[in-house]
């Protein structure tokens, strides 16, 4: 019967284990490290969760962090990291085991606290990765039943975030900087225009995620197919609006340190001049 041995004793319920197969695995049960020493050998068969850190700076940093955090939370993090690959059907980067169980860990010593963290950019996450945004709805609902704690919709957002880095083996903070620049470039929008586009109407949700396709392609080195003869007319018939998109894309550039492409001003003229007849119809029905 294949077992596993006791390299370190994290907690009660965590411990670091030699695997016969995967070297140095993260074991994660119930009293799994009660009155465990190193060499202890453990069967197989007793092992409820089990993970592989293959870095050896992220073994290091969850070994510091583990002693750290209330084991409770430890078991529920893995719960929700498995719930993320199942329902993904993708794998994850292996940092999202100590990256989200710091953070949350965080949010709820904030929330005991009573230090509020406002979230500013919860619908521009929630409009530019639904997907993710779902999963870290389900997160948190999970957390604040099984640490009986009432973590609010703002740290949804964060989570989200936390989950679209793993997916994509980005860093969190270059998908934090692409959600920061998407909020910054709609308020440009809202200030030229003077008019708050509703959240949760369809004009926000197309606005975002052209922006968020825009920076998309930048990352990836997509080019976008020159169109002069629609440049020459978004230019015409549109100054204002053309004006604006050209704004919008020097920004983009001067943050990402990316060229972006002229056909993109253009492509974005189209939308902010659907957004502006949208405002001149409402004042109109107002009138």
């Amino acid at each position: 019967m294949s077992s596993i041995t006791v390299a370190k004793v994290l907690n009660n319920n965590v411990i670091i284990a030699e695997h016969p197969q995967f070297a140095e695995v993260v074991v994660i049960g119930k009293g799994i490290g009660f009155n465990r020493k190193s060499h202890d050998r453990i069967n197989l068969s007793s092992v409820e969760k089990m993970f592989i850190l293959r870095s050896q700076e992220e073994q290091e940093q969850y070994k510091q962090l583990v002693p750290q955090v209330d084991e409770k939370l430890i078991e529920v993090v893995q719960e929700i990291v498995l719930h993320i690959m199942q329902n993904s059907g993708r794998s994850l980067n292996e940092h999202i085991h100590t990256a989200l169980t710091d953070h949350i860990s965080f949010a709820i010593r904030r929330q005991e606290q009573h230090i509020p963290i406002h979230n500013p950019f919860l619908y521009e996450t929630k409009e530019m990765y639904p997907q993710e945004y779902a999963l870290a709805e389900h997160a948190i609902e999970r957390i604040n039943t099984a640490m009986h704690t009432a973590l609010p919709p703002d740290e949804i957002g964060f989570v989200a975030l936390h989950i679209v880095s793993a997916l994509s083996n980005r860093h969190i903070s270059e998908v934090r900087a692409h959600s920061l620049l998407i909020g910054d470039l709609v308020g440009l929008v809202e200030d030229s225009l003077e008019y708050r586009v509703p959240r949760d109407s369809l004009d926000y949700s197309r606005l975002v995620t052209h922006l968020r396709f825009v920076l998309e392609r930048l990352r990836r080195g997509e080019t976008v197919r020159e169109a002069s003869s629609l440049d020459g007319l978004m230019k015409r018939e549109y100054p204002e609006m053309y004006m604006l998109a050209w704004k919008l894309t020097k920004v983009i550039e001067q943050r990402m340190h990316i060229p972006v492409y002229p056909a993109e001003v253009s492509y974005l003229t189209i939308h902010l001049q659907r957004l502006a007849q949208k405002k001149e119809d409402e004042e109109e029905m107002n009138r």
